[in-house]
């Protein structure tokens, strides 16, 4: 029924309870749920838990708040994406939040190393999935050089955990990306998210939980985990005026439209392969 589009099952807060996890996700009808990659050093451990399990698909990519890391090649990301299983590009994008003494100028890094996503998903056809903070106009800017319009030869993807104005969500949505919200959306701070959500059209969004942070509520504060994708659901219902299950048909759908290796959901659980 409901699927979680971003989790990361592999942070060691969730990667021991992953039984009791996978039966609380059963439980709550979330029947899928895609792993994402955020060090090309994790990723054997990420494409695992696809190999693993038939209700998991996993990314490869590096978060770009990650330094000291192993940098990922234009070759390492193709690799990864050939894999069974790998059906986006990411976790990528940019992030100036935690600038402390350095300048936008001396990210460069960054932005390399997004140019590096983009050009894997666009010679792979698999979708980006994008986190952006402090840097939306940056961001949507090297999506636009790429040539990221929706247009034939786009890649697309998703901004994931989306935080941004309205005006950064319309730029988004112009560019052929989905939205997709998190446990933030049942923030009491969150209003303005909520008016973003309202704006939203059904056909472009999806629900992620981002385990291990950013539990719901009535969660908030407490470890996240896939299992809790069922409230961000039933708070875009209640903004839409749309029952649940709706809100869970439309999102699961987005979800296959948009990765397009993912199947239909044959059971609520999953089994293992």
């Amino acid at each position: 029924m409901f699927v979680d589009s971003h989790c990361h099952l592999t942070f060691p807060e969730l990667q021991a309870q992953l039984p009791a996890i996978r039966e609380a996700m059963a439980a709550a009808q979330v029947d899928r749920a895609l792993c994402i990659c955020t060090t090309l050093e994790e990723f054997d451990d990420v494409h695992a838990l696809a190999q693993t399990y038939d209700n998991f698909w996993c990314t490869v990519g590096v978060h770009p708040d990650n330094e000291g890391v192993r940098e990922p090649s234009l070759d390492d990301l193709l690799q990864g994406a050939a894999r069974p299983r790998v059906v986006g590009i990411g976790e990528t994008g940019l992030d100036y939040y935690r600038l402390g003494e350095r300048s936008i100028a001396d990210m460069a890094w960054q932005r390399d190393r997004f140019r590096t996503h983009i050009q894997a998903a666009r010679q792979t056809g698999k979708p980006l999935v994008i986190h952006t903070r402090s840097a939306s106009d940056d961001t949507l800017a090297l999506l636009r050089e790429a040539g990221e319009d929706g247009s034939p030869g786009s890649a697309g993807g998703v901004f994931h955990c989306f935080t941004e104005t309205r005006e950064v969500a319309r730029a988004a949505l112009d560019l052929g990306f989905y939205i997709s919200f998190s446990g933030i959306l049942t923030f009491k701070t969150a209003a303005d998210l909520r008016e973003v959500a309202t704006l939203v059209p059904l056909d472009r969004i999806l629900i992620e939980t981002d385990s291990p942070y950013l539990a719901p509520v009535p969660y908030r504060g407490k470890t996240n985990n896939p299992s809790y994708v069922p409230h961000v659901a039933a708070q875009l219902a209640s903004l839409k005026g749309l029952p649940v299950e709706a809100i869970a048909e439309h999102t699961s759908a987005n979800f296959e439209r948009l990765f397009r290796g993912v199947v239909a959901a044959d059971t609520p659980t999953g089994s293992a392969s």
